[in-house]
């Protein structure tokens, strides 16, 4: 246990360094009000962990260590995003869209209305 809580350590360090020089690089170049960081950072982190779940599906070209380094660490580092993406194309093929829908429009809403309410709490506080 110790050794897959060090594994996913040092992915999600290197995944949150990249996300952060990622986010300061794509920055420089879109002046907007749009999160245009967040929103490639989201869709390339889903583009990776796509790619890293299938080596690992097809054949035996990631074992259960780097699965956990590269998708749960990196990917999970780098954005949460790409693990809710992957979690809904399981949905999708399990054939529960009606779970899939739930999941995106409840997270979406949801969180956005945890964001705020967490704002409402700390101004209270402070």
């Amino acid at each position: 246990m110790l050794r897959n809580i060090l594994i996913v350590g040092a992915g999600g360090f290197i995944g949150s360094v990249g996300r952060y020089l990622s986010q300061l690089m794509i920055e420089k170049f879109f002046h907007s009000t749009f999160p245009w960081g967040t929103f490639f950072i989201n869709v390339l982190g889903s583009l990776l962990i796509g790619i890293i779940y299938q080596l690992a599906e097809q054949g035996n070209y990631l074992n259960a260590e780097w699965r956990l380094f590269l998708a749960v660490g990196i990917c999970g580092g780098f954005t949460t995003f790409s693990a809710f993406t992957y979690n809904n194309l399981d949905l999708i093929r399990e054939h529960s869209g009606g779970l899939m829908l739930l999941n995106v429009f409840g997270s979406i809403l949801l969180g956005i209305l945890a964001v705020y309410l967490g704002m409402i709490l700390i101004r209270s506080i402070f």
